[in-house]
């Protein structure tokens, strides 16, 4: 079998412009007082290696045509998020720096910047785009309700709290319908978030895949079913309960009557994570999910 071939990832836009820092927004969640204190210690590091054209920590700033080569996010996977619904279908790379809990997205710790930013500022790393959804929500033929979305689309029975029944179509035709206490429609980056709680499958995060994992099936035969994004997946509640909520990445956006259409469809724009030397998949899956492997080695 042959060697396989490794390569350096190619150089980045920002690392041909000579004698010129790259240009950075940095964002975080201002609610939180790590976060705040972290931005404080941490700016004369970042401000050696980058300019920082805009900083945000009260998502407050409409970034979706903000000039910038990449965005530094100080928070947890949550802040990244919340990042992403600021850009809109102006996505540009993001660099997490965890100072939370599991940090899937936000992989680099606060003590690996002073390496990480050299490398990053020098074009050393890669950009991983990621596979983005847009859902709306239809009445009677019109858009009532719309968002972007990273992680995943989740209909809630809400009170008070009856099982539902869930009518999936897939391109228009009708799949199957769950009785459930709710219905959640993932991307692989959400995979590793509500939907795994609930039963369903990890998907490595660069899938153009949708992961459709029912909340508590009445019906135990009923599995978590993975489908290409290239399909439309609509979601029609014909019964709900008076609080049923569809919800995008923890964000309510709309509450059900009986004739809405959930439509969860691939979105153009991509996220885009920068990923540095020494960041692969399945030792972040290892680190985060404490994959300890044989129990008994010593």
């Amino acid at each position: 079998m042959a060697n396989r071939k490794t390569t350096s990832p190619p150089r980045l836009p920002w690392a041909e412009r000579s004698q010129q820092k790259p240009q950075v927004l940095l964002l975080g969640s201002g609610g939180r007082d790590n976060v705040l204190a972290a931005a404080e210690s941490l700016r004369p590091l970042i401000e050696q290696h980058v300019e920082v054209v805009l900083t945000d920590f009260h998502f407050r700033e409409d970034l979706s045509l903000a000039l910038a080569d990449f965005a530094i996010v100080l928070g947890g996977d949550g802040s990244i998020l919340r990042a992403v619904l600021q850009m809109r279908d102006g996505q540009i790379p993001i660099l997490g720096v965890n100072l939370g809990k599991l940090g899937f997205l936000a992989g680099i710790g606060p003590d690996e910047l002073g390496r990480v930013l050299p490398e990053v500022a020098a074009g050393d790393v890669r950009i991983v785009e990621h596979l983005m959804f847009r859902c709306s929500v239809w009445r009677d033929g019109q858009v009532v309700a719309e968002t972007l979305g990273l992680n995943e689309t989740a209909i809630f029975a809400g009170p008070p709290f009856s099982m539902l029944n869930a009518d999936l179509y897939v391109d228009a035709e009708l799949a199957t319908t769950y009785a459930c206490d709710g219905l959640i429609v993932s991307t692989p980056v959400g995979s590793t978030a509500h939907s795994l709680s609930a039963g369903g499958p990890i998907l490595r995060k660069t899938l153009a895949a949708f992961v459709i994992c029912p909340i508590c099936p009445h019906t135990l035969t009923v599995r978590p079913v993975v489908d290409t994004a290239d399909r439309v997946y609509e979601v029609v509640v014909p019964q709900p309960n008076e609080g049923t909520t569809v919800v995008v990445d923890g964000r309510p956006l709309w509450k059900l009557a009986g004739n809405d259409r959930v439509r969860v469809e691939r979105a153009e724009p991509t996220f885009k994570l920068l990923e540095c030397r020494g960041q692969n998949y399945y030792r972040t899956l290892r680190d985060k999910l404490g994959w300890a492997g044989n129990l008994y080695r010593k």
